[in-house]
């Protein structure tokens, strides 16, 4: 049978750069080789796409970084409709050969958020994941929260800031973040795995935290701290989506921060399943299913929640629609522990690209 070859897209112009490339490792290791060929393409840090043999994107993932190579064809997936053909950007290889399906292990910026998902649906590709609107919403935290509150599911009470009014109205701005009790935490709107995230216990730390937070995005949340266990949900499918069981993220800080979750093995504690009565755990479940259907997802997503301490009430805090794949991550552990390994998985997930793909192109384009 001939194999799928599987375009496996990492790196990228992110602050979620390295963590991107340890996902990637993750999931080229655990590929049945018999039913795949990996195409490892390499997006560094300027936006440009690089061809590279498994020697080549072993020495990367250990580096941390793409770089350009001699040795690593330039290369760019053309924007039109030829089916996963990749074209070269110089005379010094051969061509490249055409991708059957794309799995983008894209975290944040020009990967997450819609930009990389909309190429794919110029060149007519399957891939894994959401598409452009689903990812685009899962991107950015603060229209996601508003979907999510209108859809009824509840969400910790936060304000939206942009740029321009933290240097004309710095004032007021203090004056409304003042309205919500400390602690709060300040964060981009659109970047995930906690970079740019602050715990802010009073006003004094305020301006910083913002600074900070503005340095990565245009927009940034200041949300309202929540006394909470922090409860994790993997959600896999298309238009009918399944639920893993629940787990409980016990953090060795005072947050869930970018160190915890992707460095330091023993930055916080996993629960699988977490310890929770049957029917609050249901409860988190049916409420991660909706939340992937109100914000467009397919494919897959991680849905966070708070669980407030001393009241068990439930708050969703995001959905991350290519959540990470490292081996300390919650997404492949917590479908582990649901009876789907990880190299079924990713076979779940690809089948999932295809089946999308299908869908879609039985859609007509023309009004005749």
């Amino acid at each position: 049978m001939k194999r799928i070859r599987l375009g496996v897209v990492f790196g990228g112009r992110s602050s979620e750069h390295e963590v991107s490339l340890r996902s990637a490792r993750s999931i080229v290791d655990a590929l049945d080789r018999e039913k795949y060929e990996p195409v490892l393409i390499g997006i560094d840090c300027e936006g440009r796409w690089h061809l590279h043999s498994e020697a080549q994107f072993k020495r990367l993932t250990e580096a941390g970084a793409v770089k350009a190579s001699p040795d690593a064809a330039e290369i760019a997936l053309a924007p039109t409709p030829k089916q996963g053909e990749l074209l070269p950007l110089d005379n010094r290889h051969g061509a490249p050969p055409r991708l059957d399906v794309v799995f983008p292990v894209l975290h944040g910026q020009y990967g997450e958020d819609g930009t990389i998902q909309g190429l794919l649906e110029l060149a007519e590709v399957p891939y894994v994941g959401s598409g452009v609107l689903g990812s685009a919403l899962g991107m950015d935290k603060d229209v996601q929260k508003r979907l999510l509150r209108d859809a009824g599911l509840p969400v910790v009470d936060y304000i939206a800031l942009r740029a321009r009014d933290w240097k004309l109205h710095r004032e007021q701005v203090q004056q409304r973040a003042g309205q919500l009790p400390y602690p709060v935490f300040v964060k981009p709107a659109n970047l995930g795995s906690s970079v740019g995230v602050s715990k802010v216990h009073e006003l004094g730390e305020l301006d910083a935290a913002v600074e900070a937070a503005f340095s990565f995005d245009e927009k940034i949340l200041i949300e309202r701290g929540v006394d909470a266990r922090e409860i994790e949900c993997s959600v896999l499918g298309n238009e009918v989506p399944e639920v893993s069981v629940a787990g409980e993220v016990r953090p060795a800080e005072e947050f869930y921060s970018y160190e915890a979750k992707y460095v330091n093995e023993n930055g916080a504690t996993f629960i699988i399943p977490a310890p929770l009565a049957p029917e609050l755990a249901e409860k988190i479940r049916s409420m991660a299913a909706k939340a992937f259907t109100v914000i467009e997802c397919e494919g897959m997503a991680r849905v966070d929640f708070f669980l407030e301490r001393g009241t068990d009430r439930i708050y969703l805090n995001e959905l991350n629609t290519i959540p990470g794949f490292t081996s300390i991550s919650q997404y492949p552990r917590l479908w582990d522990a649901s009876g789907v390994p990880f190299a079924a998985l990713l076979d779940r997930l690809i089948e999932l690209a295809v089946e999308r793909y299908a869908r879609r192109s039985a859609l007509r384009t023309d009004r005749g």
